[in-house]
């Protein structure tokens, strides 16, 4: 059965149908442009993920609440967190000699746009969470600015490990 969409709803889907657009392009455009191939793959993968938050949109706009089930959801949190955590070791490992660099900077200030954007995307779910009427849509919601807050977290540790990032 197809959920009833409100007027807002709608034109806070087709919002962040939008948003999950520039960030597929930022993605794949920036990963043929950076260096690191450990950091090429990263992009990559987010910009699949991202493909996967777009075809949800859709499938909401449609009516139907995403195929993200609870024990799904709990499992990819948690493999998302490992995979984040190993990241940031191999990034620590491979930062060594890389600072400084022409390409280094290029990186940086591509990482600091990506950063910059996964933060006004995470913020316009917060707001769509917020206006939506049935409970299973705003789980689907609240799993996507989940997965783009953890992109956020991934491009930071980079940056981190990087001297990109200074937090001091």
């Amino acid at each position: 059965m197809a959920h009833q969409l409100t007027k807002k709803e709608q034109l806070l889907l087709e919002d962040l149908k939008q948003h999950e657009k520039v960030c597929i392009k930022k993605y794949q455009d920036y990963a043929n442009q950076v260096q690191d191939p450990q950091l090429k793959d990263l992009l990559n993968n987010y910009a699949q993920q991202e493909q996967n938050h777009l075809n949800s949109i859709n499938e909401m706009l449609g009516g139907r609440v995403p195929s993200i089930g609870q024990g799904q959801q709990g499992q990819q949190s948690q493999q998302s967190q490992q995979g984040q955590q190993n990241q940031q070791q191999q990034f620590s490992q491979t930062a060594a000699g890389q600072s400084g660099s022409a390409a280094n900077q290029n990186d940086a200030m591509l990482l600091n746009d990506l950063l910059m954007t996964e933060k006004y995307v995470s913020s316009a779910y917060d707001t769509a969470i917020f206006e939506f009427t049935d409970p299973q849509m705003r789980q689907a919601l609240n799993h996507i600015q989940q997965e783009e807050q953890q992109h956020g977290e991934g491009i930071f540790n980079y940056m981190s490990a990087h001297g990109m990032y200074n937090t001091q």
